[in-house]
């Protein structure tokens, strides 16, 4: 018999995105491999009051699994040590995994987060690297449709299925990040099984400006890129220059279809903790780009066993210069 896994906080973002864009429970269970019911049964116990949304839905389930914990008293380790990752900008659910991971403690997110409330009531600053993500989902809408002015595009649906599994290094999702009053931005690249997030400043939208900086994050990387998924967006269309310079195939989601990139989609979203949707992006230098981005890889993840996707594609690659926070990719 198949043993039953829990689902991740990307898992029901995943959800979520597919089920407002109306696509069938069935068509869902299909695309993350996993039963009918076992989609049905997540909609149905961590659905709120107005909608499914998954932070909501982690929290249900949370709240569920933390019944099973017992409580231990936290010591000043322990609570030195909640602390010190709260600053680094880790959740507690994180911190929490990962210090069952590291020092064999096994305390409930339910403590940790008492932790912080009480730390707020004798006048404490911790509560204020809480990430708080409120913010409704958008549609976008047909301004980014430009499938007929990318030559050669090639729709996701040509992409090898092994693409879908996460079993390999090598396939990336790109996207852009743009600041208000489309001042500046960001060229977001995301690794599919370790789930690493790179990021670069660009002063506009052109293709060459995406190109160039898609080359520099990725060349130094060359032998760990297999496929390249894109949205539809003209900054896109020189992905026939960037196929061949790093001998890798692209791809593009079908218009609309931002669930098909989701783990870029959920890591742009988890970045505007540090540059939030209401800020100018002309400004950003790529050092405090790379401190916010290496804060994120540097977070350890459920769905990696509460290892860092530093960690995990140092593992896979030998590039461990990741670990020490080089700066090499801005080199």
């Amino acid at each position: 018999m198949k043993k039953y896994t829990q689902l991740t906080s990307e898992q029901r973002y995943h959800i979520y995105l597919m089920k407002k864009q109306g696509f069938s429970l069935r068509y869902i269970a299909k695309t993350m491999n996993r039963s009918v019911s076992t989609i049905s049964r997540e909609i149905k116990r961590n659905t709120g009051k107005k909608s499914y949304r998954p932070k909501q839905a982690n929290e249900f389930a949370q709240q569920r699994h933390q019944q099973k914990n017992k409580h231990i008293k936290l010591t000043a380790e322990i609570m030195g040590y909640i602390s010190e990752k709260l600053k680094e900008y880790w959740s507690p659910e994180q911190i929490v995994g990962r210090l069952e991971l590291d020092k064999k403690v096994k305390i409930s997110t339910e403590t940790a987060y008492r932790f912080v409330l009480q730390n707020k009531q004798v006048g404490g600053e911790l509560y204020k690297y809480l990430r708080h993500q409120h913010k409704k989902y958008r549609k976008r809408y047909g301004k980014n449709d430009y499938r007929g002015r990318i030559p050669n595009r090639v729709d996701i649906d040509k992409r090898p299925g092994i693409v879908d599994t996460r079993s390999r290094m090598g396939d990336w999702e790109a996207d852009l990040v743009i600041g208000k009053g489309h001042k500046g931005g960001f060229v977001t690249l995301a690794e599919r099984k370790s789930r690493l997030y790179l990021a670069l400043p660009i002063a506009n939208k052109t293709a060459q400006a995406a190109n160039d900086a898609i080359t520099k994050l990725l060349m130094p990387l060359k032998h760990w890129v297999k496929t390249l998924t894109f949205d539809n967006g003209r900054e896109f269309s020189w992905h026939e220059k960037l196929a061949k310079d790093l001998a890798c195939s692209t791809y593009f989601a079908k218009p609309y279809h931002s669930w098909e990139r989701g783990l870029n989609e959920n890591h742009n979203g988890l970045l505007r903790q540090f540059f939030p949707k209401q800020m100018a992006l002309d400004g950003v230098s790529e050092k405090e780009l790379l401190r916010a981005t290496d804060l994120m890889n540097n977070r350890p993840r459920k769905c990696l066993g509460w290892k860092t996707p530093f960690e995990v594609f140092a593992q896979m690659t030998g590039k461990d210069y990741f670990l020490n926070k080089s700066v090499a990719l801005m080199g």
